[in-house]
């Protein structure tokens, strides 16, 4: 099975929980794609980085290959002129990206790295998407704000299934990149591939962006909304032990964490 994690040296920790828990939940070879580059303060993901990730996942799969890429060249080609000065982070667009690397297969799983996998994946790397471009799940939010809220058909971006020939052939990714590179919008490549995309819609379980469920197969930590005793945004990531703990009442990856503290990555 092939997945795909994009970022800089500032998303370790969550990779490195995202991919553990990947290969806990699945007999079968995994081939990880990692895409980064180099882009003003932010720093590539190292080779050291990306061999010490092998070697600590296959000890939970043997079959699991790193493929670690770096596309700094070709994303400062196509800079999101547009979404700079955004709370967007610009190494998000580096999935955008994938139909320029020939190493990257016809289907793949993307994954942001505050996703953790809890239950076999099997099934859902295995649905059909021939005649899609993406599948994903309705974003949490998005069906109020983005869409027809009978329809909820506005994905959430942070796990796509990618059916890379026909990306391609439809040239789908470079129309979103010169989208996010002339156009400012909130959450660009989100709103681009959805905007753009001929997609899919899947299950929540796999992407459960709210509470976990009996059924969840893929826990994203998103961004979410508290309304007592005020609005607020409340943004709590799986590395976050604390406050994993303390208010989101979680400690079935403490495993992950463990074994992450444990070990000496290079940072």
């Amino acid at each position: 099975m092939n997945v795909l994690f994009c970022g800089d040296s500032g998303v370790y920790k969550g990779m490195f929980l995202s991919l553990i828990s990947l290969c806990d939940n699945t007999a079968r070879p995994i081939d990880a794609f990692i895409l980064t580059a180099d882009v003003g303060n932010r720093k590539a993901i190292s080779d050291t980085f990306a061999d010490e990730l092998q070697t600590a996942a296959r000890e939970h799969n043997e079959n699991c290959n790193i493929h670690l890429l770096n596309i700094t060249e070709q994303f400062k080609n196509y800079l999101p002129l547009a979404n700079m000065g955004t709370r967007f982070t610009p190494l998000c667009m580096l999935r955008l990206f994938a139909d320029m690397i020939p190493q990257i297969p016809d289907k793949i799983l993307y994954l942001d790295t505050d996703i953790i996998c809890r239950k076999n994946w099997n099934g859902l790397y295995d649905t059909d998407i021939s005649d899609f471009e993406i599948a994903g799940v309705p974003d949490r939010y998005g069906r109020w704000f983005f869409s027809n809220p009978l329809k909820h058909n506005y994905l959430n971006s942070g796990v796509l299934l990618l059916n890379m020939k026909k990306i391609r052939k439809s040239g789908l990714f470079l129309k979103c990149r010169r989208l996010c590179r002339d156009k400012k919008m909130f959450m660009p490549d989100q709103t681009a591939l959805n905007k753009l995309s001929v997609k899919k819609k899947l299950p929540r379980r796999y992407n459960e962006q709210g509470k976990i469920k009996s059924d969840t197969v893929l826990k994203h930590f998103t961004t979410f909304f508290k309304y007592f005793p005020y609005i607020r945004a409340v943004t709590i990531k799986p590395w976050d032990e604390e406050r994993l703990h303390s208010e989101l009442k979680i400690y079935e990856f403490d495993k992950l964490l463990d074994e992450y503290n444990q070990r000496r990555i290079t940072k």
